[in-house]
C-alpha cells in the first residue's frame, strides 16, 4: 500500500479564517469557498470541512482538517454523484 504524501499548504491567513466567497487553489484549480463549519466535534479536536466548487464545470469539492492539526490531516474530496470520494493532490493554497 503507497504511503500518503504530505500535501503541500500555502496559506496568506490562517485557515480558520477563510470563509464564503474566499478563493482556494487546490493544484492550480481555483474554487471557492461555498461554506466553512465544524463537521464533527470531538471531545478532542474538531474535525473541519470546507466546502468548495468551481463555477465553470459545475463541480462540488471539500477540503477536511483537524483544527489542531492542520499539515497533517487535511485531505481534499471531490463530489461524485452523492459521495465525497478523496483524491491525492499536492498543494493547497490560499
Amino acid at each position: 500500500m503507497a504511503e500518503d504524501k504530505k500535501i503541500e499548504i500555502k496559506q496568506s491567513k490562517p485557515i480558520a479564517e477563510i470563509k464564503k466567497g474566499d478563493k482556494i487553489k487546490v493544484d492550480g484549480l481555483e474554487l471557492e469557498v461555498d461554506t466553512h463549519y465544524v463537521m464533527i466535534d470531538h471531545e478532542d479536536a474538531k474535525e473541519m470541512a470546507i466546502e468548495l466548487f468551481d463555477s465553470e464545470k459545475d463541480k462540488d469539492y471539500q477540503i477536511r482538517y483537524f483544527l489542531d492539526n492542520v499539515e497533517n490531516s487535511i485531505e481534499f474530496f471531490e463530489l461524485d454523484e452523492i459521495v465525497y470520494n478523496r483524491k491525492e493532490v499536492e498543494r493547497v493554497e490560499w
